[in-house]
């Protein structure tokens, strides 16, 4: 039984040992009628590691997540955690989960909740440091109607940590939360990962991938069309981001070679580039009163932006 959660321990993605394979898609393709979901996917989940799996609304993140989590089966394929159907009570002992689409009773109170829910595992944290790692100690005694949304962000996560399960799924889990809490979050996912457990992130908030991840997967219309650490997700794009004043409209701006998106922010646009140097000179020669210009290089959200968009213009 875990005592105290260890000391937080940075370990760079690119030197961190491969753990062995603890759940899997393999060629796996659901279908909800005529809508195919997943399209033949080949997806791995390794031991000790924090995989991000990131993707568009309706890209199919959830649809594999319940598929690993035992609750819908594959139109084809094999899903397999620990070896086994996930669907076995001695598979599912072993997993914790915090959900969007999660249904708990608003009735009981916090402490109520947890000490059901690790009735359900063999060997679950105790009760105070559960609490303390969910910063919930000081509304235990709450029901769970009571609670405000980052609140029940919290509790959700308490809950899915509260087993001590070797594998965590965690659907957006900083929905709703302030900077603070959101924080506090990420110091508490990166202590599951560096006591052992392996977690499985699915998030719309790309920095906080790029935060937590040692790996990247996105997937697309229901196929994952990159992966790698954040590192290598971000270098295949070798894209990087102007930031500039201009007179120029989105759509001159949008139709200049290289130019991968373009968005407005306040006063200026932030343009999204393959060839910074070629769109600022393209800008440069086509308004002289240009101004405010920036180039920085791109993040984890602009190889998203440009991996998605690319993949959607393929089909």
């Amino acid at each position: 039984m875990i005592t105290a959660w260890p000391e937080v321990v940075e370990v760079p993605s690119q030197t961190k040992a491969v753990g062995a394979r603890v759940a899997s898609l393999q060629a796996v393709s659901k279908n909800y009628g005529q809508v195919k979901a997943l399209k033949n996917v080949q997806l791995s989940v390794h031991a000790g590691e924090l995989l991000a799996l990131l993707g568009p609304n309706g890209a199919g993140k959830t649809t594999a997540v319940k598929l690993m989590l035992g609750l819908t089966s594959p139109s084809a394929g094999q899903v397999s955690v620990f070896g086994g159907n996930p669907m076995l009570p001695e598979v599912r002992m072993r997993i914790g989960a915090m959900l969007q689409v999660a249904k708990v009773p608003e009735t009981l109170r916090v402490r109520e909740h947890l000490d059901l829910f690790s009735s359900y595992y063999l060997n679950p944290l105790p009760m105070a440091e559960t609490l303390e790692a969910a910063g919930l100690v000081a509304i235990k005694d709450r029901k769970f109607g009571e609670l405000s949304g980052g609140q029940r962000q919290r509790a959700l996560f308490a809950l899915a940590i509260c087993g001590n399960p070797d594998i965590v799924f965690l659907d957006e889990p900083s929905v709703g939360l302030d900077v603070e809490a959101r924080r506090m979050l990420w110091d508490q996912i990166r202590k599951l990962v560096a006591y052992g457990k392996t977690v499985l992130l699915t998030t719309h908030y790309l920095q906080e991938a790029d935060a937590l991840a040692d790996r990247v997967v996105v997937i697309n219309k229901g196929e994952i069309i990159a992966e790698g650490t954040p590192a290598e997700i971000k270098a295949r794009t070798s894209g990087r981001k102007i930031r500039c004043i201009s007179k120029l409209a989105v759509e001159t701006i949008r139709s200049f070679p290289g130019v991968l998106n373009v968005k407005a922010d306040r006063e200026a646009f932030e343009i999204n580039a393959v060839d910074a140097e070629l769109v600022v000179r393209e800008l440069l020669r086509r308004d002289d009163s240009l101004s405010g210009l920036e180039i920085t290089s791109a993040g984890l959200e602009e190889a998203f932006l440009a991996l998605t968009q690319a993949s959607s213009n393929a089909v």
